[in-house]
């Protein structure tokens, strides 16, 4: 069950660049745009790495209710759908977006955001990475909303 899931999204979010004109390839699919973008959530440009050891990473990730990833940036494009529940993304700036189940994601890129599980039930996505091998996916940071600590004389 849990792989034929995976390969269904798999396929789901594979076909999310295809346009309506690619159906005609295959004789019986339909295909739906979950998101078409030049830009990531944040407005910026998508960069895709040069490397000479390029590495795809496709994992679920579920949170709690009331969960969150915590503080943390990427430095490779990460692309999300959203399985089940909501997360609300907020980014250093404090601008936050939400996401619900059948919402694609395409992350932010060397920018601090945060995830929290604000809805009622857990949140489960399916994440892929274009990354380097060898490289990590996450680096966590400190919560630049955070204020600033109180010096003591």
């Amino acid at each position: 069950m849990k792989k034929r899931l995976c390969m269904a999204v798999v396929i789901v979010v594979l076909s999310m660049g295809m346009s309506a004109a690619y159906a005609a390839d295959y004789e019986s699919a339909t295909v739906t745009v979950l998101k078409k973008t030049l830009v990531a959530e944040d407005g910026q440009p998508i960069v895709y790495p040069k490397s000479d050891q390029p590495e795809v990473t496709a994992m679920v990730v579920e949170l709690p209710v009331g969960g969150e990833t915590g503080w943390h940036q990427h430095a490779y494009p990460l692309y999300a759908y959203v399985l089940a529940g909501s997360i609300t993304v907020t980014l250093d700036t404090g601008a936050a977006q939400v996401f619900r189940e059948g919402d694609a994601i395409i992350e932010v890129v060397n920018r601090p955001h945060n995830g929290v599980n604000t809805g009622n039930t857990p949140v489960k996505l399916v994440v892929f990475v274009t990354g380097v091998q060898g490289e990590s996916i996450t680096k966590k940071v400190k919560n630049p909303l955070a204020p600033d600590p109180v010096k003591q004389p």
